[in-house]
């Protein structure tokens, strides 16, 4: 873990690279390619979330991108669990995601409760 970055917005945006990248040499039968679609929104949805969290206006706009990304992130994660199952070939590479995924879901669920505090304080 000591190589990894931990500016977030460039964390998220190597997770949505990695995600795309794997789902890309994923076999395309109906039922994967629906959950391939599913994945891909979900991804890409965090990282416009982020990047309008980033240029937010309010501390509540802020929280609220956020709390957008966070629920995109558990959403990528449950569809890269359901992928890797699905396709024995890419399940330790959907792992690998998977973990990648769900550390960003818990820095931002810090981020989250540190500007709602901060918020908190001011009132």
């Amino acid at each position: 873990m000591s190589n990894k970055k931990y500016d977030i917005h460039e964390r998220i945006f190597k997770f949505i690279v990695g995600v795309i990248k794997f789902v890309e040499r994923l076999p395309r039968t109906p039922t994967s390619q629906v959950i391939i679609n599913q994945i891909l929104k979900s991804v890409t949805s965090m990282g416009a979330n982020d990047q309008e969290a980033d240029g937010a206006a309010t501390n509540k706009e802020f929280v609220h991108r956020y709390s957008i990304v966070r629920k995109e992130g558990k959403e990528t994660n449950f569809w890269l669990r359901l992928i890797g199952e699905i396709n024995p070939g890419g399940q330790k590479r959907a792992k690998e995601l998977q973990s990648e995924g769900k550390e960003i879901v818990a820095i931002v669920s810090k981020i989250i409760s540190n500007a709602s505090r901060k918020s908190a304080r001011k009132k």
